[in-house]
């Protein structure tokens, strides 16, 4: 369904330039909106200490009408007080008003460094140089305008009946779900149900990008967004989640290998567990542990580490470890005897060899019942250090 081309849905159009957030001359403000009336569907970050343009859009988006996003880049606005909240609510108004929209029509987003306040006279200056109709499309601009760490774009897309879903995203630091360091939009021309776009939309986050986790830290400014103006015509749902959780899954794919600093994609797939959220539970703990990660990252196949984030989930007392079985990839680590061998010289050399990859799969059994979830992470690597020591400086 999908392929490495970005295919675009009807009725949509990109802006992209440097405003001046910050002296690279890059892309660093995008206006992505429909040409069309869209519903929308949104979530957002449960961080306690969300940035203006969060607060700006969850109420945009609560009457499921918006025909777009203003997205700055390298400037969360977050923690700049009330001069911060006049900024957002002005940068708003003043692009819905270039571009024929009213306010409420537009998301906002920011991302970047916290503390610091728009360079207002710049952004200010660049807003009076739109010059509406935007090009069709041009997600792929979108995609790296909206980037602060990452070392590049992230795009997807995927076809559902005459209809096509594209996303793009953000995000490599500062990742823990309620969403992440992490902007998504996602743009279609299928019509659907608003109601039930809006479920499909939220199943799909909670097993996608609530399913990633780079380094434990939430972000203030997470938002992803699904605009939908149905010009290509219904298109069945089911087909539609699909398709939806098929370019999520790409993106969030791309995030966690994209991790600040990361050398390895880390997927931890646990199975029968009492339910969904024991299993998410116990795949965040393995991946969010820095022994875990920095095994991985060394490729030292000490699976024991495994079991040690297995065992930190102490509320979950139905867990037995007689009962739970521990893999990395297709070998069997645990519990002693389970991979047909007692040597244990041969079984570190195959779990070593698993580890070699760019993507280390690690499988673990509970033995409780049938819950399920995958979770995505990355290893911890010496580059993630440089890169957030140095990161407003």
């Amino acid at each position: 369904m999908t392929d490495g081309a970005v295919h675009e849905p009807r009725g949509f159009a990109v802006h992209t330039a440097p405003a001046g957030l910050t002296d690279d001359g890059r892309d660093d403000f995008t206006v992505l909106i429909s040409t069309a009336p869209a519903v929308v569907s949104a979530v957002f970050t449960r961080s306690r200490f969300v940035g203006p343009s969060v607060t700006l859009s969850r109420a945009a988006a609560a009457d499921r009408t918006a025909r777009g996003v203003v997205v700055l880049a390298r400037n969360a606005n977050v923690a700049t007080g009330t001069e911060g909240e006049d900024n957002a609510r002005d940068v708003r108004a003043s692009v819905a008003q270039a571009v024929g929209l009213s306010e409420d029509e537009l998301l906002i987003a920011s991302t970047g460094v916290i503390g610091r306040q728009y360079p207002m006279e710049r952004i200010r200056d660049h807003i009076k140089t739109l010059s509406p109709p935007f090009p069709d499309g041009g997600f792929d601009r979108a995609a790296r305008a909206i980037m602060t760490t990452d070392t590049r774009p992230k795009a997807a897309c995927a076809r559902v009946g005459r209809a096509v879903i594209t996303g793009i995203a953000k995000g490599v630091g500062m990742l823990e779900p309620d969403m992440a360091t992490l902007l998504t939009f996602f743009a279609t021309d299928a019509r659907l149900d608003p109601e039930e776009q809006d479920r499909i939309f939220r199943r799909v986050m909670d097993r996608t990008f609530n399913a990633v986790s780079i380094d434990t830290d939430t972000s203030t400014s997470d938002t992803a967004a699904l605009f939908a103006n149905g010009l290509a015509g219904p298109v069945d749902p089911a087909e539609f989640e699909k398709a939806l959780h098929e370019v999520a899954l790409k993106l969030v794919k791309d995030i966690a290998s994209d991790g600040e600093g990361a050398g390895r994609l880390i997927e931890v797939r646990v199975a029968g567990a009492r339910d969904a959220a024991q299993a998410k539970r116990v795949g965040k703990a393995v991946v969010n542990s820095p022994l875990v990660k920095t095994a991985v990252h060394g490729g030292d196949p000490n699976w024991g580490r495994v079991a040690m984030a297995i065992g930190k989930c102490s509320d979950d007392t139905d867990i037995d470890q007689d009962k739970v079985v521990i893999r990395f990839g297709d070998v069997a680590v645990y519990p002693p005897g389970r991979h047909g061998t007692q040597d244990e010289d041969a079984v570190r050399a195959a779990v070593a060899e698993r580890m070699r990859g760019d993507e280390v799969v690690i499988g673990i059994d509970l033995g409780v019942a049938d819950g399920a979830f995958t979770v995505y992470g990355c290893d911890l690597t010496e580059g993630y250090v440089r890169i957030n020591a140095d990161y407003s400086t």
